[in-house]
């Protein structure tokens, strides 16, 4: 028996991508096929190295050559990814703007930013964060660069800033310009032109994701981002409190609005429980319980994590090493769960986009 390339091509068109809801022959996610005997390789481009199915496709991926075409082939898969976009003519080198609001303070939304594009970028993805949150910037003191400041250079008589890099990703923050003593008593203009020149005026270089943490509630800075930029999706940060659901409804409805438009990703239930360090199995309510996850359903959307209240989380932000870098921590897990399904969110976010427009054309 002789297997042939459009036999690994047919077995293979049975396989599909669960997310996407089609073969991954169609969505020309197999590349570079080689076949030496029984001896079958081939590559499956993934839409996020962040994905959280990959164990899953690559298994039914195997069977399926098993399957279909000989027991005794002998397969190696290469599992890889081409993180996906949708057109951003604005920032070219930029994939994917990712937005992370909340709709009222102090409900650890930048810390649901920070761990968010760490645990994107621990998956290999290449990653950039923007602190844009004027009033109160946190990014400093939460990778313990206080007092840091970026490099500037003049390009064709303009001013190029470049970011700050640390635990692997790329950094700016309004913080690294402002005294932190000092209040920021800037009006609407102002704000949204310095925002702008965090986007703009950077050497970001080429990222799959770039991570906003915006400021909280609704305001200059949001309306400012939405329009000037292509935003992939906004994850919405909130507590199970029912004044935090209701604030986060309002933000919700902000992103949604028709001049806004921007695809909700998900909620985040941030201090959905409290779990003592000497007891990691007990769970206690102390905020109420299932407020995230009844919001993501109201919103017809995904519940992209829980994360509970530990005093380390906090402790390891103010510490300036934020918690999901310690592998030995069993918390940082559920951020890394968190941030593979924010990925997977946006490439189910940007295929859909790409059928409309397909559509339409």
């Amino acid at each position: 028996m002789i297997i042939s390339k459009e036999q690994v091509l047919s077995a293979l068109s049975n396989v599909e991508e669960p997310d996407l809801k089609k073969d991954l022959v169609t969505l020309n996610m197999i590349e570079d096929i080689h076949i030496d005997g029984f001896k079958v390789s081939f590559s499956v481009i993934l839409t996020t190295p962040a994905c959280p199915l990959k164990a899953m496709i690559e298994n039914a991926c195997r069977n399926a050559i098993l399957y279909f075409i000989s027991k005794e082939a002998e397969v190696k898969i290469n599992m890889t990814s081409r993180v996906t976009t949708q057109s951003n003519n604005s920032l070219p080198n930029i994939k994917n703007i990712i937005a992370v609001a909340s709709g009222k303070g102090g409900v650890g939304k930048s810390t649901v930013a920070v761990n968010l594009a760490l645990g994107l970028a621990k998956t290999g993805a290449k990653v950039g964060l923007i602190d844009a949150d004027i009033y109160g910037p946190s990014v400093p003191i939460m990778f313990g660069l206080e007092g840091a400041k970026p490099k500037a250079t003049q390009e064709n008589g303009k001013t190029r800033i470049e970011p700050i890099e640390k635990y692997g990703i790329k950094l700016l923050s309004i913080g690294f310009f402002t005294d932190p003593d000092q209040p920021v008593p800037w009006r609407g203009p102002m704000v949204s032109t310095a925002v702008k020149q965090l986007f703009n005026d950077a050497e970001w270089g080429q990222l799959d994701y770039l991570i906003v943490d915006l400021p909280p509630g609704t305001g200059d800075i949001h309306i400012t981002i939405t329009q000037s930029f292509p935003i992939a999706g906004a994850v919405i940060v909130t507590t199970p409190q029912k004044v935090a659901l209701a604030d986060a409804r309002k933000g919700v409805g902000m992103f949604l609005m028709p001049a806004i438009n921007v695809p909700i990703l998900g909620v985040v239930e941030n201090m959905a429980y409290f779990t003592p360090i000497e007891l990691p199995d007990n769970k206690y309510y102390i905020f109420g319980e299932g407020g995230g996850k009844k919001l993501a359903k109201q919103l017809n959307v995904p519940l992209l994590g829980e994360i509970p209240l530990v005093q380390g989380i906090s402790d390891a932000g103010d510490a300036g090493r934020p918690v999901i870098l310690d592998d030995n921590n069993p918390m940082a897990q559920a951020f890394i769960d968190m941030a593979k399904r924010v990925a997977q969110q946006v490439a189910i976010t940007n295929a859909k986009a790409g059928a409309e427009t397909a559509v339409v054309q």
